[in-house]
């Protein structure tokens, strides 16, 4: 954004947008509550801001989450039973306060596509749930992708921080993974990426843990609620699973081990960069001691 917008610049046009949407609501993306704002004050109104959407989870896709790390207005379809809703976020300048400003638009009928019932809702539920997976998720092993680890891991630490529970992370890297490509290619390097985030989902639990593909044969796992001596082994549990990968390349029997790195936040609370990078250089630790193995800590 080229200007930045402050809440005090929206409060005397909240009435005129509420003339041209159906829901105009203030939220804090990373606590993931609606704000309530008069005469220039912000308050807490104690509600999840994604109960709207009546799915009883945090959004994948928080579009509020991006406006405020990119501090840019994006826009996106999102939809409830039945309904299909354009949400446009604009984050907001607010001494003290974490503000993204949410309009919301009933477009289930408005927005045509290019084949099937134009009046039928569903056939654009089921695209604008295809695209925002597609957003979100790794094509080869159907994890999280690194865009989801920005949008998601800011608002996993702030709810540790507030609940006042541990939050384990791991990182993960394939070692001599390079091996692999160079000398069987990288159609079958693609094959043990895919086993190995096979390993990682079976590992974890899926209501309340997550994994993502950082990028090549590197793995983060965050593990929301965990101490350190369970993400240990968790991480043991997964470096076990993936050196029983069996796959057969070229007539040879490969085996594959990982170096790992854990860090768990407790009683203090550090950006997700920051936690990304001592998790980055604990398995870099890893990869120096001799590799196959996991170095970790508690902060």
């Amino acid at each position: 954004m080229s200007k930045q917008v402050t809440l005090k610049n929206i409060e005397g046009n909240l009435k005129f947008f509420q003339t041209m949407y159906d829901i105009v609501r203030l939220v804090d993306p990373l606590r993931k509550s609606v704000l309530e704002y008069s005469e220039c004050k912000v308050n807490e109104k104690h509600e999840e801001c994604y109960n709207y959407w009546e799915n009883g989870k945090i959004c994948d896709n928080c579009i509020s989450v991006k406006a405020y790390n990119s501090n840019k207005s994006f826009v996106k379809l999102e939809y409830k039973p039945e309904t299909v809703m354009m949400v446009t976020a604009i984050p907001m300048q607010a001494e003290g306060t974490t503000a993204v400003l949410e309009l919301l638009k009933n477009v289930t009928d408005s927005i045509m596509v290019g084949s099937g019932d134009y009046n039928e809702g569903r056939l654009l539920h089921s695209i604008v749930s295809e695209f925002n997976f597609r957003i979100i998720k790794d094509k080869l092993t159907d994890l999280y992708n690194r865009y989801f680890i920005d949008d998601r891991l800011p608002a996993d630490i702030v709810n540790a921080a507030v609940s006042g529970t541990p939050l384990s992370v791991i990182f993960l890297d394939m070692d001599d993974f390079k091996h692999i490509n160079d000398k069987y290619g990288h159609i079958s390097g693609d094959l043990v990426i895919k086993e190995v985030g096979n390993v990682i989902k079976n590992s974890i639990r899926a209501d309340t843990d997550w994994a993502a593909r950082y990028g090549g044969d590197e793995f983060f796992i965050c593990l929301n609620n965990t101490d350190y001596d369970e993400a240990y082994g968790i991480a043991e549990r997964i470096q076990k699973g993936i050196e029983k990968i069996s796959v057969s390349i070229q007539g040879e029997n490969i085996c594959f081990f990982t170096s790992m790195g854990i860090h768990t936040m407790k009683d203090s609370m550090i950006t997700a960069e920051e936690l990304l990078n001592i998790a980055d250089k604990k398995m870099y630790e890893a990869k120096k001691s001799g590799k196959n193995c996991i170095f970790g800590n508690v902060l």
